[in-house]
């Protein structure tokens, strides 16, 4: 990572702060991006100084004008990980539908707008791209618990895999990482009450988002370069 330059989107917290902080360890220049400002972004500031930006991942506009600033603050751009995507869960029955559109406006849309305004750079630098899936997302399975959500994610798997494909001869590397359930401050409360369950096979050792980090730190390696296309399921059995 030394003399890399990476940018994190929902870096402000969870599984984004922890992808920042791993590449900050490890020598990387890290801008990172969050949407509401409140306390953690005021710390993320302290942490990452010159290289917080503010923008809402839904919006071209938003995330070309970032890439633009992390271009004119570091000249380039190696590795992008996307971290955004809203959870709910429930029956699709009882869903709004302007709840379902924003399943997939926050977990597949903002993915296809970010990759739009990271591609050129990492052509340039012949770079790494990863997203955020859920364990299981391609598997279509029929779901009694966030069907909407895991639709999203399921379409985000075909999007990353079919951007790999094309990028492959540009030297563009994509890849996801498929959390399971992970526990930090800022979950879900369904996380807590599957751990509670015991639905996952490895729970004595539950998830945590620095465990995430270490497979997104490893996609974006230099060990990793042949992998492309892959969703690397980091979920201690989740699903199974």
């Amino acid at each position: 990572m030394q003399s890399k330059v990476a940018l994190i989107t929902g870096g402000a917290r969870g599984l984004g702060l922890a992808c920042a902080r791993r590449f900050a360890q490890d020598g990387a220049r890290v801008h990172v991006v969050y949407r509401t400002r409140n306390a953690d972004t005021q710390a993320l500031e302290r942490e990452f100084p010159e290289r917080v930006h503010q923008a809402d991942a839904t919006l071209e506009a938003d995330l070309a004008r970032v890439v633009a600033e992390v271009r004119r603050r570091d000249e380039r751009l190696d590795h992008a990980v996307h971290a955004v995507g809203e959870f709910i869960s429930g029956p699709l029955a009882d869903l709004a539908p302007a709840d379902f559109r924003r399943m997939f406006a926050s977990n597949t849309e903002s993915a296809f707008l970010f990759a739009r305004a990271v591609l050129p750079a990492l052509r340039e630098s012949r770079g790494q791209l990863v997203f955020f899936a859920a364990s299981g997302a391609a598997s279509l399975r029929a779901r009694r618990e966030a069907a909407a959500y895991m639709a999203a994610k399921t379409a985000l798997v075909v999007l990353a895999r079919s951007l790999a494909l094309e990028e492959a001869p540009n030297g563009v590397r994509i890849n996801m990482v498929s959390p399971g359930v992970v526990a930090h401050a800022h979950a879900d409360p369904d996380t807590f009450a599957k751990l509670e369950q015991g639905r996952v096979p490895l729970a004595a050792s539950p998830g945590e988002p620095r465990d995430l980090a270490a497979a997104v730190a490893w996609l974006c390696s230099d060990e990793a370069r042949l992998v492309t296309g892959a969703d690397l399921e980091v979920a201690g059995g989740f699903g199974l």
